[in-house]
């Protein structure tokens, strides 16, 4: 079925074809064993001062006394005694494929190879147990070999030779799961291959009047967005990872952006998937719906089994996604609570009165100081409440510093006089909760260090500190005792393994009309762990315990994975279980994309 409309209507992006920010040497660019970019990272200097390297981000080439500080005594970190990793490995699992497999494929005229490097870097997403052993061992399981396609065809001839040859196909695209779903399943004795998506990195077309838009899958965030502001145009859609992450990747996942108030979540966006799947004896083994319409009554939707579906059924080749003209105006704001139940109420009926602006979230007190610490040495001046500003909150109004968080927000529209109109609505709110306008440099702040707090965790796996996130949705009347219950439950399991230093926080990063987002941060100093990565789960898989006894969700954007796949069955039913197994089943019948996951049944780890 073809993706082409109305040529009048429609603009065909140029011939010369964009490079993709992930290349296919992604390790000269990303960082092959930690997060991000190589030339990017928090450091140590030589006066055991933190500092963050390279000018691609605001905190760029900046020392960080506070935040120094802030880790030593949160976390009793000895800066004389550093960890080292190992150095990128020379030698790697042996490629298990067959000369008639490897000569069907070089007849295939797709990129494709089998050095080891290349098979390592695209083995792993970036789990603390996957980055865990790439500093310190090496994966038993890695693909035997790396295709690199360039569009739908390619795929399509990618699953047939996997059909004929018996061999598995694992979809790949930016890389930066956080669920264990790139990993290779260690008992998989058929030859592994790894599709990696990112060369298929194009936007096909452009309809300016039906405000939509054609991908390639492949296409990172970063660079979908750079094309689409080319034409005056948003998807709006920026997740965390956006830098890194894939078009494809978003919709296997159902992800979230920080602006879905404005322009909804991915299953929001989407109008219509191209999926290859694995039905190979059929004539047309494409899954995609059929007119190109905003909205029809035809049956189930089959592009809601493609999302989420986490690379099981098939590879992702191809989005139709809605687009929005470029906001003219854009500002910043904070709010600063006397606690975390107050800002949390105040979330509440900004939601119930549906006047969020683009992204508003809300910081407990922990990630309040985080962020405060965060501030470079030479803007004393600029934190979040400088002096003037603490006096007042602590002295005049009686705020508690060690309880109170903020709210940060993000306000988009046209005109001054629409996004003013939404600053006052919100505002007002905010005051019958206590809170209280603390500007528009220190909400934009809280923003731009979006991108770079998760390079915190490379720096301290370097001094004995293991952490990670994980989230969930949850209704709002559960919020704060799940909050308040995850976090004495992560304390009580720590206390029991005598783990002293240790943080658990959380911040809400998206509201709805009937709930929220709740994201968590935990990280413990593992000096004296015998196995610090399985002590880390075993405490994370209890939060998650505690989660789903306090009403909350498997997950509302990372996904199942294979790290969260024994919780499945919980999440939606025996019942829901075995749908996901029917539709398995006929999509994939021969089992080509084996990944396992969302697999009840898969127990290995690394």
């Amino acid at each position: 079925m073809s993706n082409k409309i109305n040529t009048i209507i429609s603009t065909k992006i140029s011939e010369n074809k964009s490079e993709s920010t992930v290349p296919r040497n992604r390790q000269d660019v990303l960082k092959w064993n930690g997060w991000g970019y190589k030339d990017s990272q928090f450091r140590i200097n030589d006066n055991n001062i933190i500092e963050f390297s390279g000018g691609r981000y605001p905190i760029g080439n900046h020392k960080l006394p506070y935040f120094t500080h802030w880790v030593k005594d949160v976390f009793d970190i000895d800066f004389n005694s550093k960890i080292t990793s190992q150095d990128i490995p020379t030698n790697f699992p042996e490629s298990n494929i067959s000369t008639e497999l490897l000569d069907s494929i070089n007849r295939l005229n797709i990129d494709h190879s089998l050095k080891g490097i290349d098979r390592l870097v695209r083995a792993h997403g970036h789990t603390l147990r996957e980055i865990f052993v790439l500093r310190h061992g090496m994966f038993k399981r890695i693909p035997d070999i790396i295709l690199w396609p360039k569009c739908h065809e390619d795929v399509v001839k990618i699953v047939k030779i996997c059909a004929e040859y018996q061999a598995v196909c694992i979809p790949f695209g930016g890389g930066t799961s956080v669920s264990g779903a790139a990993w290779c399943p260690m008992k998989e004795r058929r030859t592994i291959i790894s599709l990696d998506t990112t060369q298929m990195n194009q936007i096909l077309w452009i309809d300016k009047e039906n405000l939509i838009a054609c991908a390639q899958a492949g296409i990172i965030g970063q660079d979908l967005e750079r094309i689409l502001r080319q034409h005056g145009l948003t998807s709006g859609h920026e997740p965390d990872s956006y830098e890194f992450s894939s078009l494809g990747g978003w919709v296997a996942t159902r992800a979230s952006g920080m602006k879905k108030n404005t322009y909804g979540n991915i299953e929001d966006l989407v109008l219509r998937v191209r999926m290859v799947t694995g039905r190979t004896e059929d004539v047309e083994i494409t899954l995609e719906r059929g007119s190109l319409v905003p909205r029809s009554s035809c049956g189930p939707n089959f592009d809601h089994i493609i999302l989420g579906s986490e690379g099981t059924l098939g590879c992702i080749t191809e989005v139709i996604f809605k687009v929005r003209p470029l906001p003219r105006m854009t500002k910043y704001g904070s709010i600063v609570f006397p606690d975390f139940q107050s800002g949390l109420l105040a979330m509440r009926m900004i939601a119930k009165e549906r006047c969020q602006p683009s992204s508003i979230r809300l910081m407990d007190n922990n990630q309040f100081q985080l962020g405060q610490m965060l501030r470079p040495e030479s803007s004393w001046s600029s934190s979040i409440l400088e002096s003037l500003k603490h006096t007042y909150i602590t002295r005049i109004k009686c705020f508690k510093w060690d309880r109170i968080c903020v709210a940060t927000l993000l306000f988009e529209g046209n005109t001054s006089e629409e996004v003013t109109a939404q600053e006052k609505k919100i505002y007002n709110i905010a005051k019958l909760y206590n809170g209280i306008p603390a500007g528009e440099t220190n909400g934009e702040r809280g923003y731009t260090l979006t991108f770079v707090i998760a390079y915190i965790r490379d720096l301290g796996l370097e001094y004995g500190v293991v952490s990670e996130s994980f989230e969930t949705s949850v209704a709002w009347n559960r919020t704060y005792s799940l909050c308040c219950n995850v976090k004495s439950r992560v304390a009580k399991e720590c206390h029991a393994r005598h783990i002293k230093y240790f943080m658990i926080s959380s911040r809400i990063t998206q509201t709805y009309d009937a709930g929220c987002c709740v994201y968590f941060y935990m990280a413990l100093n593992y000096i004296g762990l015998e196995d610090p990565v399985g002590v880390y789960e075993e405490i994370e898989e209890a939060a998650r315990e505690e989660i789903l006894a306090n009403g909350g969700s498997l997950s509302h954007h990372h996904g199942v994975g294979k790290l969260r796949a024994s919780f499945y069955p919980e999440a939606v039913g025996e019942a829901g279980v075995s749908l996901y197994r029917a539709a398995k089943a006929h999509l994939d019948p021969h089992d080509i994309f084996a990944s396992r996951n969302l697999d009840p049944d898969y127990k290995s780890k690394l």
